[in-house]
């Protein structure tokens, strides 16, 4: 007969993840990528530069905007946080490190939601495990620690996390908030305030971060979720008046939500239905499989082991809410422009679901998600550490000429304090690895050890050893800085037709000064976006400006601008 409640948990199997080695890893992973390295292309410099504009004074807070150019994404908070960094910074720390500053706090502050959101869940009674006959179960603080920690663990071992998360986006500011709206519902039987906060802020960071829709659909759920889910673990004689209360309180925390999205013009349609083929679907299902990899796996794996709860008479907080969650995220995926950003909200719920795996997991699965993990993560290690070994020998040969090929120009430059950060971590993880084959009593957060390890250990070496190279490759520095020789340090450009990307890249890596084009000033010089062709723009006026240099990254040539001198 099968139990719905599949945990079978002892009390030796939810010893406690170390405090110190748990904070470590989460330290490294989340000032890796954040420190040292320049605003890469697309939406990270992008962003930078309409952050720079509100702190400069040359765009208006409500409705921020780059020389006549609007963002993409219709959010406010983000460019809000930046530039008050940039305002409040001494003026001595780098700019775009700065700038940085507050989406590193969202990021620290998405895993601690997830953890907590997570040790909350697994407080639930019917997600605890089931009791022996003679004693000898997991505690339930204990085991929701555990759990907590395996959520955590699942999350940084996510593929998709890495990039996304260390960049200055408003998507980065949609996961910190929509973590915290997950916390909020998930810990509303348990804390009062602190659940309460974090669901208003979660509902408003998502609101003013370009996401007020999703937030109404999260909220719906979590309110049908809270509504009819019966063990709440409250104690109190009244559970059904304070669950009236609460779901008053989210209504008014929509509400105002709702009201401040509409007050900036927030609440805009942006789905995009996208055709539908063979191509799409494959694209799709890739972008799922290799982006939430090795969340999803554990995940489908839970929604299996605990399928008699799901489907039960009875709703159960511990896998509803999270998976009300994730399944809103990944429907909106592919309806959205950006469909990795969309479905990066959708982590760390998946997190969650994959931590309610962990006690189901048999002796053998636990073994194959160790050695594959091991292999994959030691492999990419190693790969990493020979081509930056060849880097800066040349040896072995074909690695170098790979690099070579692909950076032309690019000259590799050593730094000892980023050689000795990409050492301690290789350290540790032979250390890790050593203690995971060794013999030592069995932890329910074990299989996931290696898989959130080795993420971090290559994200670190890529942050360190492969810093200058992806540098010279994502960033628009090397493109931009061809003008200034050319413009002279006291001489200005008009921007033309140049987009909103180039023009924050010239803002924050060049010495020119930018003019808009507006037919009055005096500049010698204009920017403007090429054709298709490489050549000058037809709305171009050649009878008052004539093409002078075409300035191309040395990487993507496709990447190119024109500079134009006044006739």
């Amino acid at each position: 007969m099968n139990h719905p409640n599949p945990a079978i948990v002892s009390q030796s199997a939810v010893r406690r993840l170390p405090r110190w080695a748990l904070l470590l890893l989460c330290l490294s992973y989340v000032c890796a990528g954040f420190m040292g390295r320049d605003a890469w292309r697309s939406a990270d410099i992008t962003a930078l530069g309409f952050m720079g504009a509100l702190a400069n004074g040359t765009s208006s807070w409500w409705s921020p905007s780059l020389l006549g150019w609007l963002p993409d994404n219709p959010a406010v908070l983000p460019y809000w946080l930046g530039a008050l960094a940039l305002q409040l910074a001494p003026a001595a720390w780098p700019a775009d490190f700065v700038a940085r500053i507050p989406f590193g706090l969202l990021l620290a502050t998405a895993l601690l939601a997830s953890w907590y959101g997570t040790y909350y869940l697994a407080r639930n009674p019917a997600a605890q495990p089931v009791a022996f006959a003679f004693g000898g179960e997991a505690q339930p603080t204990d085991y929701a620690r555990a759990m907590a920690d395996g959520g955590v663990l699942a999350l940084i071992a996510c593929l998709g996390l890495a990039q996304l998360s260390h960049e200055t986006t408003p998507a980065l500011a949609q996961l910190g908030f929509s973590a915290l709206l997950f916390y909020g519902i998930a810990a509303l039987p348990y804390r009062t305030l602190g659940p309460h906060m974090a669901a208003f802020m979660g509902l408003l960071g998502l609101s003013l971060s370009g996401a007020p829709t999703m937030a109404m659909l999260y909220l719906v759920g979590g309110m049908l979720v809270h509504w009819l889910d019966r063990d709440n673990g409250r104690t109190s004689d009244a559970p059904r008046s304070a669950r009236n209360n609460d779901l008053w309180a989210l209504l008014a925390y929509a509400g105002v939500a709702c009201a401040v999205a509409y007050a900036l013009n927030l609440w805009r349609w942006k789905l995009e239905l996208p055709p539908l083929s063979w191509r799409t679907v494959d694209g799709f299902a890739q972008l799922l499989i290799w982006f939430t990899w090795p969340a999803w796996p554990l995940a489908l794996w839970t929604l299996w082991r605990w399928r008699w709860q799901l489907w039960g008479r009875r709703l159960h907080r511990h896998l509803a809410w999270p998976l009300w969650f994730a399944a809103v995220t990944v429907v909106a995926t592919p309806f959205g422009s950006d469909s990795d950003r969309t479905l990066l909200l959708a982590l760390p719920a998946l997190a969650t679901l994959a931590a309610f795996a962990l006690p189901t997991l048999k002796r053998q699965v636990a073994a194959l998600i160790d050695w594959f993990t091991l292999l994959f993560f030691s492999g990419c290690g190693f790969t990493i550490w020979v081509v930056w070994i060849a880097m800066q020998t040349g040896v072995p040969s074909q690695p170098a000429a790979n690099v070579a090929r692909l950076a032309p120009g690019f000259q590799a430059s050593f730094s000892l304090f980023a050689f000795g950060m990409a050492v301690l971590a290789t350290l540790a993880w032979a250390w890790l690895v050593k203690w995971r084959v060794g013999r030592h009593r069995a932890a329910i957060w074990k299989s996931l050890v290696l898989p959130a390890g080795g993420a971090a250990l290559c994200w670190l070496l890529l942050m360190t050893l492969w810093m200058p190279l992806l540098n010279y490759a994502q960033s628009y520095r090397s493109l931009v800085q061809q003008a200034s020789p050319l413009v002279g340090p006291e001489g200005c450009a008009e921007t033309g037709t140049l987009k909103a990307v180039h023009l924050s890249a010239f803002q924050w890596y060049s010495t020119v000064r930018l003019v808009a084009a507006n037919g009055e000033s005096a500049c010698e010089w204009q920017l403007s976006e090429p054709a298709e062709d490489m050549e000058v723009q037809p709305s171009v006026d050649t009878t008052r400006w004539t093409p002078h240099t075409l300035l191309r990254h040395p990487v993507d040539r496709a990447e190119a601008v024109w500079l134009l001198h006044r006739r």
